[in-house]
């Protein structure tokens, strides 16, 4: 009989992974991992993951399963927490879930779950794998969940084939009410819990309050740039034509305080990411402000008005040579070459068409329609149909 550790957050997808695994046979141990959990930096009395621990304990003993915890807290703050807030200082957006995914659950859990001597591991993600033999080798593929509104292969972009061997996600082939009947058939206490809103470790504090505890407030200026302004009009020519140049079209404008005007303050740059609306509390234009540019540095924000503003959109964008991972390593593109995918640049985006060129300093991604709000420190990840290919961080 095949081990399998479930990873149980107390919520309702993973309670059901552990069932269904347990119908099909397997020897089912769930374990849930505490994360991270620093009173300095949570602002609510409220303590999510005791009761979310609590839970999972409630359900693990109703479907006659081991259960333990493990404390993943130290891990976690090396590998998570403060990679976030040296992103931010950086300006830049950084994904904790595509991370906690690669560093805690897939890797350190992956581990712990090993030294039980399991088989796999599974987590509640609605994702799916298959496995297919390619010149006498297994290779695995992660292919999107049949839940078109749920699809979370986005956060497993950059499992490795090692790491995806040794995976389960048995809630892959269900729909979310699906799974919230099956979890109430049954009778589990998670049935109608509320999905966890936020980060995966921070449970009920909101980003930019915690990004202050450890960010000091600085003030600046915001600046609103004109949509008519110069430097849209270069970056059009850049991608006209048989004027076909990549290092052109996916590199980023910089700003200066001369390209606009001062229309207010804030209290720090770092707090703040490209695309975002709400949070600047600046009125009195006829549309609103978006951000299209944050100076960490100089600590400037650069606006504009409106979601059609040409400061919001970019044609593409480049993804450094280091920063490149294949979920699909036989499929990795040479240098020189270029492939059309269906791409997304950030959590439940619909799939966009987009070329990938392969060169020396990294791979390209030129899209067919310009893309809003494109942030670096993001992933960008590419599908053939419903499997996913290979992601990167945006540069």
């Amino acid at each position: 009989m095949k081990r399998v550790v479930v990873g149980m957050s107390g919520g309702v997808d993973s309670s059901v992974a552990a069932y269904l695994l347990k119908e099909q046979g397997y020897e089912v141990i769930g374990m849930f991992m505490k994360n991270w959990h620093d009173d300095s930096v949570t602002i609510s009395k409220e303590c999510p993951w005791l009761e979310d621990s609590n839970d999972a304990m409630i359900v693990a003993q109703n479907l006659g399963i081991p259960f333990q915890a493990i404390d993943l807290s130290k891990e976690y703050k090396e590998r998570i927490v403060d990679y976030m807030f040296d992103e931010y200082q950086k300006g830049r957006t950084p994904n904790p879930d595509v991370l906690c995914n690669r560093e805690i659950k897939f890797d350190i859990f992956l581990k712990a779950a090993i030294k039980l001597k399991a088989d796999y591991i599974a987590t509640g993600h609605y994702c799916r794998k298959a496995e297919e033999v390619i010149d006498g080798e297994t290779t695995y593929k992660l292919l999107a969940g049949k839940d078109n509104n749920k699809d979370q292969s986005y956060f497993l972009c950059q499992l490795t084939q090692d790491q995806l061997s040794k995976a389960l996600f048995p809630i892959g082939e269900l729909t979310k009410p699906e799974v919230r009947e099956i979890a109430k058939e049954i009778g589990l206490i998670t049935a109608d819990k509320k999905d966890s809103q936020g980060l995966c470790f921070i449970g009920k504090v909101r980003l930019p309050e915690f990004l202050q505890q450890k960010l000091e407030p600085k003030r600046g200026k915001v600046i609103e740039v004109p949509a008519n302004a110069p430097m849209y009009q270069e970056q059009v020519l850049a991608g006209s034509g048989n004027n076909f140049d990549l290092a052109e079209m996916t590199k980023s404008i910089t700003y200066s305080e001369d390209d606009g005007k001062v229309v207010g303050e804030h209290t720090g740059a770092h707090y703040f990411t490209i695309g975002q609306r709400k949070g600047l509390n600046i009125g009195g234009t006829p549309e609103p402000l978006f951000i299209i540019d944050t100076d960490t540095t100089n600590n400037i924000i650069y606006t504009g008005q409106g979601e059609n503003h040409p400061g919001l959109y970019k044609k593409g964008l480049l993804i450094n040579t280091d920063d490149i991972h294949w979920v699909r390593p036989d499929l990795e593109m040479p240098i020189g070459s270029s492939k059309d995918y269906l791409v997304r640049i950030r959590y439940r985006q619909p799939l966009e068409k987009a070329t990938l060129f392969r060169e020396g300093n990294g791979l390209y991604m030129i899209f067919d329609n310009p893309q809003k709000a494109i942030a670096p420190g993001q992933f960008a990840v590419w599908y053939q149909d419903d499997e996913l290919i290979g992601s990167g961080v945006i540069s």
